[in-house]
């Protein structure tokens, strides 16, 4: 009995130390798969914020070809109603489907903000469908679309937790719109997104097809 007490306090040592291990492995080990989940579901959301960008695009783009007539000057590459029509359901129905992973994954300021943007979107849409008739000023119309775009990509960036400063293009596009000689009334309705469009198409492989105006 008096060898147990005397080899008791070491016993005791041993055992504080082992579950000592066994607690900081565990915990080391919890906080490597909430480190793993948590970069996962980063890069899903990173994607997602991505496809729904490049969906609402393709319908912009389209939508701009089908009204390039309404708009003097315009850089848009015109295109068959027909065609465009298809173009457009088919660009909406993309749309659609990784607009249910943007609320899957997305957090509530930026699925907020797509939705403004996807509705400034469908005005031009109407437009390009015939739905509604031209309004005086169709650069109103598309600015509101610039700064649409500009609030996503302000709340897709917060939530990625992506620093590097503002990557607003509305401004820019209302200055080089302000900018232009005023020599030719014609040359005031000339669309704010329309002069980087060609550049937007160059770009394309590096994801955003439209610089300026998306």
């Amino acid at each position: 009995m008096g060898t147990f007490l005397t080899q008791l306090p070491a016993l005791l040592g041993v055992l504080v130390g082992t579950l000592g291990t066994i607690l900081a492995t565990s915990l080391t080990d919890r906080a490597r798969w909430r480190r793993s989940q948590s970069t996962r579901w980063d890069e899903r959301r990173l994607d997602a914020y991505v496809d729904y960008a490049h969906a609402l695009k393709e319908s912009h783009a389209v939508a701009l070809r089908m009204t390039a007539d309404l708009r003097p000057e315009s850089h848009s590459h015109p295109i068959d109603r027909k065609d465009g029509l298809a173009r457009l359901a088919e660009s909406d129905a993309r749309r659609t489907i990784v607009w249910e992973n943007l609320l899957l994954l997305g957090d509530e300021p930026t699925v907020a903000a797509a939705a403004t943007w996807r509705d400034a979107v469908w005005q031009v849409e109407r437009l390009a469908r015939g739905i509604v008739d031209p309004a005086a000023d169709i650069s109103e119309m598309l600015a509101r679309v610039n700064e649409a775009r500009d609030d996503y990509y302000r709340a897709a960036r917060r939530s990625l937790g992506v620093r590097g400063g503002s990557v607003e293009q509305s401004a820019a596009l209302r200055q080089a719109l302000l900018s232009r000689p005023v020599g030719a009334a014609a040359a005031l309705s000339v669309p704010l997104h329309d002069a980087p469009e060609d550049c937007g198409r160059r770009d394309a492989s590096a994801g955003d097809r439209s610089d300026g105006g998306l």
